[in-house]
């Protein structure tokens, strides 16, 4: 039976033979993780305005060290550097941050959009050698799955706030069950974040990767199953919880500065 054959074409950076607007998605990447980039970057070395009443920022949570109710082990340590800023986030961030930058899904994106290799399907790229993920600096994106056990522990730590963020204080200082508008904000953004982190490829792997027959335990397969049915939606769920990371640390701020008012509604 004859096998069609399909010569190699090289290419020039930028040159196919598309029609469609190929550079539409890498663009789009490109300029959504650079605002997340630079506003992430921005908020953590803030150090203030993080925290409103029972809302406390995902940025910043845990909390390590802070004048505030929210602080696990006290007020700035005595060890901190004196000529750097002092925040909270900066103690925090490079573990959820680790997690996202050696995301197998991000690594696709970003690699179109940042780095051009390739920008898109049967497009030129700007290089002509290929090292690949085996070679430094990038074969580090094999400790996503270490960072994949850090994000299940975040995970844990920001359900706790959000049910936190239903718990307001009275004049007397006394805590009350409560529902406001940041509740639900500290809520649904701890279910996407949940979502983004139980749909990993790694923990797809962790439950059912090293098993040749997965249907011989009733228990795993289940788990395999649901895992790989989030799975599918994982680009989505990476989207909406960096959204919904950044809008939950807006809207704190924001209350926190006394430009937003947060509505009670119990």
């Amino acid at each position: 039976m004859a096998q069609a054959t399909w010569p190699l074409v090289e290419r020039k950076f930028g040159e196919t033979t598309r029609r469609d607007a190929w550079w539409v998605q890498p663009l789009v990447v490109f300029v959504a993780l650079s605002a997340f980039v630079v506003y992430a970057t921005w908020a953590a070395f803030q150090g203030n305005h993080f925290e409103y009443g029972p809302y406390l920022s995902p940025f910043y949570s845990p909390l390590l060290f802070g004048d505030s109710s929210h602080s696990w082990f006290g007020p700035k340590p005595g060890w901190w550097p004196g000529a750097l800023p002092f925040s909270a986030a900066l103690l925090i961030l490079w573990a959820p941050g680790g997690f996202r930058v050696t995301c197998y899904y991000y690594r696709g994106a970003y690699y179109k959009a940042f780095w051009a290799d390739p920008p898109g399907c049967t497009v030129g790229e700007p290089r002509k050698s290929y090292l690949g993920e085996r070679s430094f600096p990038l074969v580090l994106q094999n400790v996503h799955r270490y960072f994949l056990y850090l994000g299940l522990i975040f995970i844990c730590i920001l359900f706790v706030d959000a049910l936190q963020a239903f718990r307001f204080a009275d004049a007397a200082g006394a805590k009350h069950f409560g529902i406001g508008v940041g509740s639900f904000v500290l809520m649904l953004n701890a279910v996407l974040l949940a979502g983004y982190t139980f749909s990993c490829h790694s923990l797809r792997h962790l439950i059912g990767g090293r098993r040749d027959e997965l249907s011989s335990s009733s228990t795993r397969w289940t788990c395999y199953s649901c895992v790989s049915s989030l799975n599918r939606r994982h680009q989505v769920f990476a989207w909406l919880s960096l959204f919904s990371v950044a809008f939950a640390d807006v809207y704190v701020r924001l209350c926190s500065m006394g430009i937003w008012t947060d509505l009670r509604l119990l």
